[in-house]
């Protein structure tokens, strides 16, 4: 149904209506985090947003105590059904795959079904050639399901690959806190890579690589601005132009006209 809808055109006329939630979003310039319905309120072009892959739910592989009890908690609490929601919309008329990670959820955490919706997104991105936004947000790999939740990171980074290698843009946007297995995997493989001010962005914790190396590590470090300065990322950018900046992007990999 999807395809059908999008197959037509790659560029949809939708309106862009700002609502006044959409405005207090945009002016909180990273201080607060953001849930999957916020984010994607304040980039999608209003009601564009098709959810995709939701059916792909969370098992317990290693039987580990209390996880089912645990998921089933956050779901009620942030009516989220897993720690990303993965779907396409238009991005000021521009037919575009979305991820976006919520670190409500257990961290944002990645385990077997954020990798598997992942990775189905970017081949259905791959098969109808579209572009692809992925917000990350995450304290790293899931420990709740070991070895299943570190291949994930294997099995992102070569859907990302396909993707690439079909000419298909990917923009990686950064948020806060963007650290572990996420950040060694698909986070840092974006075409453009993006950044809130301010996010914590990094592998292991500060406290853990100062114990390791003996040594005192700058006051910025693991800040979205040490990341700039020292050419990990491409763009800072605030969220109040966060959408417009995207839709530039999107635009300019087409050939459209700005």
């Amino acid at each position: 149904m999807l395809k059908t809808m999008f197959n037509k055109t790659r560029y949809a006329t939708i309106p862009v209506v700002t609502s006044p939630t959409q405005e207090k979003i945009a002016k909180d310039e990273g201080t607060a985090r953001l849930n999957a319905d916020e984010r994607l309120s304040l980039i999608c072009d209003e009601n564009s947003f098709q959810l995709m892959f939701d059916n792909i739910k969370t098992k317990n592989p290693l039987e580990f105590e209390g996880y089912e009890e645990k998921i089933d908690t956050l779901q009620q609490k942030t009516g989220d059904s897993e720690a990303i929601t993965t779907g396409i919309c238009t991005i000021d008329g521009i037919v575009t795959c979305i991820g976006v990670m919520n670190s409500e959820f257990l961290m944002g955490s990645m385990g077997s079904v954020v990798g598997e919706r992942l990775t189905r997104l970017f081949e259905y991105a791959t098969e109808n050639k579209f572009s692809i936004i992925v917000f990350c947000a995450s304290g790293g790999a899931r420990m709740h399901e070991g070895i299943f939740s570190l291949m994930q990171m294997a099995k992102v980074s070569a859907a990302v690959q396909h993707h690439s290698e079909h000419g298909l843009l990917y923009v990686s946007v950064l948020t806060d806190p963007t650290t572990g297995g996420v950040t060694a995997s698909f986070a840092m493989l974006g075409d453009v890579i993006i950044a809130e001010p301010n996010a914590l962005i990094g592998f292991a914790g500060r406290r853990v690589i100062q114990s390791t190396i003996s040594q005192q590590l700058p006051e910025d470090f693991q800040s979205a601005e040490f990341l700039l300065k020292n050419g990990f990322i491409d763009i800072i950018c605030k969220r109040a132009h966060l959408k417009n900046t995207l839709a530039k992007i999107l635009k300019l990999h087409s050939g459209g006209i700005m």
